[in-house]
């Protein structure tokens, strides 16, 4: 993993135009003239499609719609005002979140591992999301201006390591640098993570969460891994400390007791991250069994058994473990699709087709939901149809490397051979290869050349992503 790529571009990005600082718009803090917000959107998504390449990811909707739907209800109420937010999912058994200037929210599916309830998760998100409304890397840049560029190089290097889940060596890029420039980044970063602190907890009480819950995760955290030499990813770049715990315990005692602290929802995406990372579905089986002996009322529990048996092979266990939860609610759209799974793997297609239209009849928006359908639409040897219902997909998830990439299996499969080459072309420019992102536009492009207005707009598309990939290089020389 080259980790050292994205940071020679966040560099660029900072130098790259010095003489056109001064006509940078000012939006009332210093850093603007350093580093514009557009500059940092920018920078954000170049990024985003780099570490996407170089990152194994989480492509589960079901994740993905719970983590973008609660970050979206923080923001809503953080100090947030570009919220242009863009999602990584790193598959890392590892506690990590990060947030990337220009709106990048990086979460780790450990996350789920350790946050025990779902305002734990959420303090650890309006943490980040508060690094992002204060500007920090900007105020950092700007901090730091007056520093050498290979120092300064040096340590972006240690935040992109670390961001990326290479903890140590992020630490020793940053502790190799001279000591007087260490210590000042230090500072600020002290400086940086007490505001986060200070704004996350106002944002979880206002999204209507249990504040307490900040303190609670940093104090078993520094339980957990006080005498460890090796902690997670999260604790090396967002030290905690008695002191930090004292502060975020005591403003977060200010608030009354009255936010939520857990969700069902919640609980059952922990469920599924819990499955995940287990070494096998019988371990992760045995495991849920002993919840259920314990709490034999905890629904989460047997949800993530039921994915267990299903995943072990054990279908029948599997469906008699669901059916309970079903009868309990009937439209809950985690155990439909554990259903309608079933149902798949069993060739009951016909009942997957009737639940999946059914649940999607009452929630027609959901993004699971949807997805089902063409996973379903393909078993059923549907394609075209399943083309149809993946453009509706991409529609509202237009920056999604997951859906361009099935787009263009499905449109292959439905004889679109342009559009194939046209999705291949979109998911190779998310991650960041624009050379073959050109190429596959270029196929596309001579097969149209009987359709004078698909030509064009082949052509226009094209054009675009080479001037995408000419500031890039320019970014990166």
């Amino acid at each position: 993993m080259n980790l050292l790529r994205p940071t020679i571009l966040m560099l660029a990005c900072l130098f790259a135009l010095p003489a056109s600082a001064s006509d940078l718009p000012s939006l009332g803090d210093a850093s603007s003239s350093i580093v514009s917000p557009e500059q940092e959107h920018q920078l954000g998504r170049a990024w985003l499609s780099l570490l996407r390449s170089q990152v194994s990811q989480l492509r589960d909707p079901q994740l993905k719609d719970f983590v973008e739907t609660s970050v979206y209800r923080l923001a809503e109420t953080s100090q947030l005002q570009d919220r242009r937010l863009e999602f990584v999912y790193i598959n890392s058994p590892q506690l990590n979140a990060f947030a990337a200037p220009g709106g990048i929210v990086g979460v780790n599916g450990g996350i789920f591992l350790y946050a025990q309830s779902e305002a734990e998760y959420a303090s650890v998100l309006a943490h980040e999301l508060a690094h992002l409304s204060q500007r920090h890397f900007a105020r950092g840049v700007e901090a730091q201006q007056r520093m050498q560029i290979p120092v300064m190089a040096a340590m972006l290097a240690g935040i992109v390591a670390a961001a990326a889940g290479a903890g140590d060596a992020g630490m020793a890029a940053i502790m190799s640098t001279q000591a007087a420039a260490i210590q000042e980044q230090r500072r600020f970063s002290r400086q940086n993570e007490q505001e986060a602190d200070r704004i996350g907890i106002l944002n979880l009480e206002k999204a209507g969460y249990d504040p307490r819950a900040m303190p609670r995760m940093f104090e078993r955290l520094m339980r957990q891994y006080r005498y460890d030499a090796k902690p997670p990813e999260f604790l090396l770049t967002h030290p905690v400390t008695e002191s930090r715990i004292a502060d975020t315990r005591n403003r977060a005692e200010q608030s009354p007791a009255t936010g939520r602290n857990d969700s069902q929802s919640y609980e059952l995406i922990r469920a599924r991250m819990m499955l995940h990372y287990e070494e096998t579905p019988g371990v992760s089986a045995k495991r849920f069994r002993a919840m259920l002996d314990e709490e034999p009322k905890r629904d989460a529990a047997r949800y993530g058994l039921a994915l267990a048996l299903y995943k072990g092979g054990r279908l029948n266990e599997a469906h008699e473990t669901l059916k309970p939860l079903l009868d309990k609610a009937p439209d809950n759209i985690p155990y439909n699709l554990a259903q309608i799974d079933l149902d798949i793997v069993a060739n009951r297609l016909d009942d997957a087709q009737q639940r999946a239209q059914r649940l999607l009849a009452q929630f027609p928006n959901s993004y699971p939901l949807k997805q089902a359908r063409v996973d379903l639409l393909l078993k059923q040897g549907r394609p075209a149809e399943a083309e149809k219902a993946i453009d509706d997909i991409l529609r509202s998830r237009p920056y999604d490397p997951d859906i361009w990439y099935q787009a263009a299996e499905t449109r292959g499969q439905s004889g679109n051979i342009i559009g194939l080459h046209q999705a291949r072309a979109e998911y190779f420019a998310l991650v960041g290869d624009y050379d073959q992102a050109i190429e596959q536009l270029g196929f596309a492009k001579r097969r149209a050349n009987n359709n004078f207005q698909l030509a064009s707009r082949i052509d226009a598309r094209q054009k675009e992503m080479l001037e995408q990939q000419k500031m890039v290089k320019e970014m990166m020389r």
